[in-house]
């Protein structure tokens, strides 16, 4: 059974943002509990024309799992989201960084309506494991590796907020 209302995002100031995201333990990523917290999260990405990604502390989870959609690899693709694959990362950890940096622009489900730059690696390299519990390794640049790094972030309690310059205000109306 698909629950189909609207996933809670959690935003800034909630304790769940702010703390270390806990290791999801190996054996246990493929029970029910981890796949019903993925499935909500695929949901967030799905549903909002504002997601590109998802940590699961944004939805009040304090697992280190992350999702990002194929866009972050192929925004020419945005017409066909309900089509695109999601990227699951579970336990992700960095294993390369370039040296080059590059400012980004970010927001965040977490802060609506800010923005701001903040300067990121412009390669990195990725190890995690995917919702069948299989490691894996890939690199990451441009925008994909702009969103490993942010929702890394997350998974270690920080905001983008935190790192970035002129953080303005964008009306969503």
């Amino acid at each position: 059974m698909t629950n189909k209302n609207k996933v809670k995002i959690f935003e800034r100031g909630e304790d769940v943002l702010s703390k270390k995201a806990q290791e999801v333990p190996v054996d246990e990523i493929t029970s029910k509990k981890f796949q019903d917290i993925i499935e909500k999260m695929k949901q967030v990405v799905l549903e909002r024309d504002d997601a590109l990604a998802v940590a699961a502390p944004q939805i009040g989870e304090s697992w280190r799992i992350t999702i990002i959609s194929e866009l972050a690899i192929k925004p020419e693709l945005e017409k066909q989201k309900n089509e695109l694959k999601l990227m699951v990362f579970i336990n992700p950890e960095i294993t390369k960084i370039s040296k080059d940096k590059k400012k980004y622009p970010e927001g965040c489900l977490s802060i609506p309506g800010k923005f701001g730059e903040v300067e990121r690696a412009e390669k990195v390299k990725v190890s995690a494991y995917n919702e069948k519990g299989e490691k894996f390794s890939r690199g990451a640049s441009g925008l994909l590796a702009q969103a490993i790094q942010h929702e890394i972030d997350h998974l270690d309690g920080k905001l983008f907020v935190e790192k970035a310059k002129n953080i303005s205000d964008v009306n969503n109306e």
